[in-house]
């Protein structure tokens, strides 16, 4: 079996498709895979990485504005459209796939499309709650469509292709109990932990933020463990704390450039701070860990609010918007929700009900019974 995965731009579609790409090999160590992602995406760093071959199509984004420049930038992109299709098919014509997946990304669009018109069975793969514009064009030639949530469902045209599957989430979650991730981190009182992330880059204007919530910490004696990941903005973080005179106890708190084992401390926390990426909710539904989210307000159709939206109007996150997230408003969150266990408890219930940590293989099953029945 040949399967070609397409998708880029963000880790939220490539990591999707590199477990499924995982689950395929496990259960036919023969099957070919490939990847085909944007020229100088994320992807050809990340999916070499895993130890899968990326080939490129040359694709450029649409800017979503009325203006000279815009209209400029979007006749260039619609260009570069048509020869990223020749160059897909060229591809198709070398791989020859039983099936092509399409997880995301502007990459996936010449690629999943000219598959369709060639008659391969095709899937896309939405992992946000309100489709982006790729997955809503694909919608439409695709043979099965793939959704993380429920309520996306009611944004496609041809809701028969539609099956709700949840999105895949890394093996690595599952692997500790919260007390076994605390003994992994060290961690031998009964302090709650506290984990804070703004995205593997980190978010300058976030950051800023949780000096001061850091400061109120210290200030305040508070007896919770926390760990912040601080991404590029590490070195500032703490050039600036010293510079405050704020002290962070040892064994207490700490700020880590990036969190490594990211699985283990999201297992061991009791609260987590964060944006509303597809696939950290995933995680978060995944193993239920109650969370306070920080929409990022700099992504296209303003995606993560509505991921976000998702969780909290069912009872399992606290959603901030980031123009209303002061550092006292966050702190004072924060300890109430620690300081509430039977609150929590609901929310781990609210999370646990949405979660579908199956997704991986419901994914998968769902794949095999296209390429059987097309």
């Amino acid at each position: 079996m040949k399967i070609l995965f397409t998708c880029g731009g963000t880790a939220g579609h490539i990591n999707p498709a590199v477990a499924l790409a995982r689950w395929f090999q496990s259960r036919d160590p023969q099957c070919q895979v490939l990847f085909v992602g944007a020229d100088g995406g994320m992807e050809t760093r990340l999916v070499p990485k895993e130890g899968y071959e990326v080939k490129t199509v040359a694709v450029s984004h649409l800017v979503h504005s009325i203006s000279l420049q815009a209209l400029v930038k979007n006749v260039q992109a619609v260009c570069k459209l048509w020869g990223a299709g020749r160059s897909a098919g060229k591809i198709l014509d070398q791989f020859q796939p039983d099936l092509v997946v399409g997880t995301g990304g502007y990459a996936s669009y010449p690629v999943v499309k000219e598959a369709a018109r060639r008659g391969i069975p095709t899937a896309i793969h939405e992992s946000n709650a309100v489709p982006g514009v790729t997955t809503k064009a694909l919608s439409k030639v695709v043979d099965l469509v793939m959704v993380g949530f429920e309520e996306a469902v009611a944004h496609y045209e041809h809701k028969e292709k539609v099956k709700v599957t949840g999105t895949p989430v890394r093996p690595d979650f599952f692997r500790y109990t919260r007390q076994e991730a605390r003994q992994a981190l060290g961690l031998e009182d009964d302090a709650p932990l506290v984990l804070s992330f703004w995205g593997s880059l980190g978010a300058e204007n976030m950051n800023d933020k949780m000096l001061d919530f850091l400061e109120i910490y210290a200030r305040e004696q508070s007896t919770f463990h926390h760990i912040h990941g601080a991404g590029r903005d590490f070195d500032i973080m703490n050039a600036a704390l010293r510079q405050r005179g704020v002290e962070l106890k040892e064994g207490r708190a700490e700020i880590r450039q990036y969190i490594y084992d990211m699985p283990t401390v999201m297992a061991a926390a009791d609260l987590v701070l964060c944006r509303s990426g597809a696939s950290t909710l995933s995680e978060l539904t995944a193993i239920a860990k109650p969370a306070v989210l920080v929409p990022s307000p700099n992504v296209t159709a303003n995606h993560q609010y509505k991921n976000a939206r998702v969780l909290s109007d069912r009872g399992g996150a606290i959603l901030m918007e980031e123009k209303d997230c002061t550092a006292r408003r966050l702190y004072d969150t924060v300890t109430s929700l620690l300081e509430d266990p039977v609150l929590r408890g609901k929310m781990e219930d609210s999370l646990r009900a949405m979660g579908q940590g199956d997704a991986t293989e419901r994914i998968g099953q769902a794949l095999l019974e296209l390429i059987k029945n097309k």
